[in-house]
């Protein structure tokens, strides 16, 4: 089984891409969904999470409020490592579950979908790393179609996230999404067929 870790930055297009991968035939885990499951009441981080930040980050249901929680690492190198070491040990758990089982189903291509896959250091998991990226104007457009985005927050987002020339560095292979959902998936699908040579 071959595994690709699927990252960019945000607003790249990469669950797009995760999407058109499934299409073609890949299973895909998608590490950010599992990064809020963690966090939610009967996750497996939550209670360590609010051990460390206190219930200040609790919503009304004394769920976590990633919102607030954001607020408090976002700018704070320490605070952000905090968070990392609680929550990375737990994703880690859930990515072997998902490769197991994937195994045991007899898949042949398993999806990674991460944004901070590289932040975090964990390429390590994954055969090949696959980079989305995307031009920044396209980024923020997309950005700020989201709910609680205008553009100065989505160009404050992208900044704090590592920039594509240092992600380039790290990938195997880099699908430019720089043209319309048609051109992306043309390109998906190339590398898709080059993925299934190599296998």
């Amino acid at each position: 089984m071959k595994v690709i870790g699927l990252t960019g930055g945000i607003g790249s297009g990469k669950s797009t891409v995760s999407t058109f991968l499934k299409e073609l035939g890949a299973e895909v885990c998608d590490l950010d969904k599992t990064g809020h499951e963690i966090l939610k009441k009967n996750g497996d981080a939550y209670q360590q999470v609010l051990s460390a930040f206190g219930d200040t980050i609790l919503d009304d249901e004394k769920e976590i409020d990633r919102g607030k929680l954001g607020k408090i690492v976002f700018n704070n190198p320490q605070a952000l490592k905090k968070l990392n070491s609680i929550t990375h040990p737990a994703i880690d758990r859930k990515i072997e579950h998902c490769i197991e089982q994937a195994k045991e189903q007899g898949v042949k291509v398993m999806v990674m979908e991460a944004a901070a896959m590289l932040e975090a250091g964990r390429a390590w998991q994954a055969d090949e790393v696959w980079v989305v990226t995307a031009p920044e104007d396209a980024m923020i457009h997309r950005i700020k179609d989201r709910p609680g985005y205008d553009e100065e927050v989505a160009r404050s987002r992208i900044r704090s996230q590592m920039s594509n020339g240092e992600r380039l560095k790290k990938a195997d292979i880099v699908i430019e999404n720089d043209g319309t959902a048609k051109d992306l998936k043309k390109k998906v699908k190339a590398a898709w067929l080059r993925l299934k040579k190599r296998m």
